[in-house]
């Protein structure tokens, strides 16, 4: 079957949440409690063992299968204008998020900026904190780095809905 990353993701959440699913039901059913001089077979649900762990070996083979098509994929597929396969933009993102959030605070930082004095012991000292560096070029780092990772995100939304491969489930 060829699928696109996004397809693929979209199919292995489904057969993860039929395998919880599965087993969630298998956790209700697979003990019962019966009072006593009750008739335990009047109250006994309805579970198979075989039948739900043979359930269970399907769903988890072809979320085996998904996953690893899913992980040749992002190893194997670069993504256009950044020189980086799937998988390493997937390192580089988080990397950037970080750097943005960074600079961020760098850019909006003051000059200079009063130090709040309360508890300090000596009466009419005023403090100043001082940026020590060109706040300017924060801006224009947190400026590009925000670029780049729109760019990044916009590549690889690309790829993920576009790129087909195949899954054989």
């Amino acid at each position: 079957m060829k699928v696109t990353s996004a397809q693929a993701a979209k199919i292995l959440r489904n057969f993860t949440n039929e395998l919880n699913d599965l087993l969630r039901l298998e956790n209700k059913v697979s003990t019962f409690v019966a009072a006593v001089g009750e008739d335990p077979e009047s109250v006994r649900p309805a579970y198979s063992f075989e039948e739900t762990a043979a359930k269970k070996k399907a769903l988890e083979e072809k979320i085996r299968k998904i996953k690893h098509a899913l992980n040749v994929f992002n190893t194997n597929t670069v993504v256009p204008g950044f020189n980086m396969t799937v998988d390493e933009v997937l390192v580089y993102m988080p990397q950037l998020t970080a750097d943005v959030s960074r600079l961020n605070s760098l850019k909006s930082a003051l000059p200079k900026e009063r130090v709040d004095s309360y508890g300090k012991t000596s009466v009419g000292l005023i403090d100043y904190r001082y940026a020590n560096y060109d706040i300017a070029a924060a801006e224009r780092e947190y400026q590009t780095t925000a670029d780049t990772l729109a760019k990044l995100q916009l590549a690889l939304d690309a790829v993920n809905n576009t790129a087909e491969f195949e899954i054989d489930i």
